[in-house]
Protein backbone atom coordinates (compact mmCIF):
# COMPACT_ATOMS: atom_id res chain seq x y z
CA UNK A 1 0.00 0.00 0.00
CA UNK A 2 1.22 3.21 -0.79
CA UNK A 3 2.10 5.75 1.98
CA UNK A 4 -0.50 8.19 0.71
CA UNK A 5 -3.07 5.69 1.24
CA UNK A 6 -1.83 4.23 4.65
CA UNK A 7 -1.90 8.07 5.81
CA UNK A 8 -5.79 8.24 5.23
CA UNK A 9 -6.29 5.18 6.42
CA UNK A 10 -4.90 5.89 9.49
CA UNK A 11 -6.38 9.69 9.46
CA UNK A 12 -9.90 7.99 8.89
CA UNK A 13 -8.92 5.76 12.37
CA UNK A 14 -8.29 8.77 14.50
CA UNK A 15 -11.31 10.56 12.49
CA UNK A 16 -13.71 8.10 13.62
CA UNK A 17 -12.17 7.41 17.21
CA UNK A 18 -12.51 11.15 17.79
CA UNK A 19 -15.81 11.58 16.51
CA UNK A 20 -17.42 8.59 18.88
CA UNK A 21 -14.84 10.27 21.91
CA UNK A 22 -17.43 13.30 20.85
CA UNK A 23 -20.40 10.67 21.70
CA UNK A 24 -21.20 9.76 17.97
CA UNK A 25 -22.25 6.14 16.96
CA UNK A 26 -20.54 5.23 13.63
CA UNK A 27 -22.80 2.99 11.26
CA UNK A 28 -20.97 2.83 8.40
CA UNK A 29 -17.56 3.61 6.60
CA UNK A 30 -15.90 3.89 2.95
CA UNK A 31 -19.22 3.59 1.33
CA UNK A 32 -19.59 3.03 -2.46
CA UNK A 33 -21.69 3.92 -4.64
CA UNK A 34 -21.28 5.08 -8.37
CA UNK A 35 -20.89 8.69 -7.68
CA UNK A 36 -18.07 8.20 -5.06
CA UNK A 37 -17.48 7.23 -1.41
CA UNK A 38 -17.88 8.46 2.15
CA UNK A 39 -15.53 8.72 4.34
CA UNK A 40 -17.52 8.17 7.64
CA UNK A 41 -21.47 7.94 8.24
CA UNK A 42 -22.67 8.65 12.34
CA UNK A 43 -25.16 9.10 14.13
CA UNK A 44 -25.05 12.33 16.18
CA UNK A 45 -28.73 12.58 18.12
CA UNK A 46 -31.16 12.68 16.04
CA UNK A 47 -29.14 13.44 12.98
CA UNK A 48 -27.34 11.69 10.74
CA UNK A 49 -23.63 13.25 10.13
CA UNK A 50 -22.07 12.47 6.83
CA UNK A 51 -17.92 13.02 7.60
CA UNK A 52 -15.38 14.03 4.87
CA UNK A 53 -12.13 13.35 6.25
CA UNK A 54 -8.92 15.16 5.14
CA UNK A 55 -5.68 14.30 6.43
CA UNK A 56 -2.30 16.15 6.06
CA UNK A 57 1.65 15.35 7.20
CA UNK A 58 1.90 19.09 7.15
CA UNK A 59 0.31 22.82 6.03
CA UNK A 60 2.75 23.07 2.93
CA UNK A 61 -0.39 22.19 0.67
CA UNK A 62 -3.09 24.25 2.66
CA UNK A 63 -5.08 23.09 5.72
CA UNK A 64 -6.97 20.30 5.03
CA UNK A 65 -10.20 21.87 5.37
CA UNK A 66 -9.37 23.88 1.96
CA UNK A 67 -9.65 20.74 -0.05
CA UNK A 68 -13.59 20.43 0.42
CA UNK A 69 -14.69 22.93 -2.13
CA UNK A 70 -18.24 23.44 -3.15
CA UNK A 71 -18.04 20.65 -5.89
CA UNK A 72 -16.84 18.63 -3.08
CA UNK A 73 -20.32 19.47 -0.51
CA UNK A 74 -22.74 19.28 -3.55
CA UNK A 75 -21.18 15.42 -3.91
CA UNK A 76 -21.09 14.29 0.00
CA UNK A 77 -25.40 15.81 -0.09
CA UNK A 78 -26.27 13.61 -3.47
CA UNK A 79 -23.96 10.66 -1.33
CA UNK A 80 -25.93 11.06 1.77
CA UNK A 81 -28.98 11.02 -0.08
CA UNK A 82 -27.70 8.08 -2.00
CA UNK A 83 -27.02 6.32 1.28
CA UNK A 84 -30.34 6.99 2.58
CA UNK A 85 -31.49 5.36 -0.10
CA UNK A 86 -29.50 2.13 -0.50
CA UNK A 87 -30.44 1.72 3.55
CA UNK A 88 -34.25 2.48 3.34
CA UNK A 89 -33.61 5.53 5.68
CA UNK A 90 -35.18 8.78 6.08
CA UNK A 91 -33.50 11.00 8.42
CA UNK A 92 -34.76 14.74 8.12
CA UNK A 93 -31.64 16.17 10.12
CA UNK A 94 -28.83 15.42 7.68
CA UNK A 95 -25.42 16.88 8.17
CA UNK A 96 -21.92 17.15 6.44
CA UNK A 97 -18.82 17.22 8.81
CA UNK A 98 -15.22 17.62 7.52
CA UNK A 99 -13.18 15.89 10.14
CA UNK A 100 -9.10 17.41 9.31
CA UNK A 101 -6.36 15.07 10.81
CA UNK A 102 -2.27 16.89 10.71
CA UNK A 103 -0.02 13.45 11.18
CA UNK A 104 3.18 14.31 10.63
CA UNK A 105 4.25 11.12 12.11
CA UNK A 106 6.60 12.17 14.96
CA UNK A 107 4.55 13.64 17.63
CA UNK A 108 0.77 13.54 18.55
CA UNK A 109 -1.75 13.88 15.52
CA UNK A 110 -3.86 16.75 15.65
CA UNK A 111 -7.65 16.14 14.68
CA UNK A 112 -10.05 19.38 13.91
CA UNK A 113 -13.57 19.24 13.06
CA UNK A 114 -16.37 21.59 11.36
CA UNK A 115 -19.87 20.78 12.20
CA UNK A 116 -22.42 20.98 9.53
CA UNK A 117 -20.10 23.08 6.92
CA UNK A 118 -22.38 22.98 4.20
Amino acid sequence: MRAKDLLGRRGEELAAGYLESQGMRIVDRNWRCSEGEIDIVALDGDSLVIAEVKTRKSLAYGHPFEAVGVAKLARLHRLASAWCRDHELRMPCRRVDVVAVLDDGAGQPRVEHLRGVG
